[in-house]
């Protein structure tokens, strides 16, 4: 398996494995990735078995703390020198889970929001999996204002410094 960044030919698989993820009320359609990849590509970790994308994660930077929903919208809101990794999705198709594939994808950017200088990652994630971040040393900052899908989303922050804002 290797990980490698996003190109605007990787669309169609990065939308199918989002559906596949995610239900339709929560998940980034066709038109969003275009978006997203056209503006940052650099910012999609994709995960590859062979030839199958079995995962990925995406998201912009920006100087802003907190992960919105406007974010996932406005592609034009990502800001390359921002402080803040904001990471989207964690994305791994079902036969592929359990298997650390989620793991290598947070480890990649997590590495690379480092080498980049940034201050850390946010993320935002349902209740259950609150413990499964916390052990890449995110969090949890609580209930998130984001209302993305009719779903109640915890952030999560992993800071490098260890400071507080």
């Amino acid at each position: 398996m290797n990980i490698r960044k996003a190109t605007k030919d990787d669309l169609a698989a990065i939308t199918a494995v989002e559906a596949e993820c995610f239900p339709a009320a929560e998940a980034a359609d066709e038109k969003a990735f275009a978006d997203r990849l056209a503006v940052y590509p650099d910012y999609f970790w994709l995960l590859y078995d062979g030839e199958t994308l079995v995962g990925f994660v995406n998201g912009m930077v920006t100087d802003q703390p907190d992960l919105t929903d406007e974010m996932y919208e406005k592609a034009d809101m990502h800001n390359p020198e921002g402080k803040w990794q904001m990471i989207f999705g964690v994305n791994t198709i079902p036969s592929y889970r359990r298997k650390g594939c989620a793991a290598m994808l947070i480890e990649q950017a997590i590495r690379d929001a480092k080498a980049q200088d940034r201050e850390g990652l946010v993320l935002t994630c349902k209740d259950k999996l609150v413990h499964y971040y916390a052990k890449f040393g995110f969090v949890n900052e609580g209930v998130s204002e984001s209302v993305h899908g009719g779903v109640t989303w915890y952030q999560m922050r992993l800071r490098f410094d260890g400071n507080m804002e």
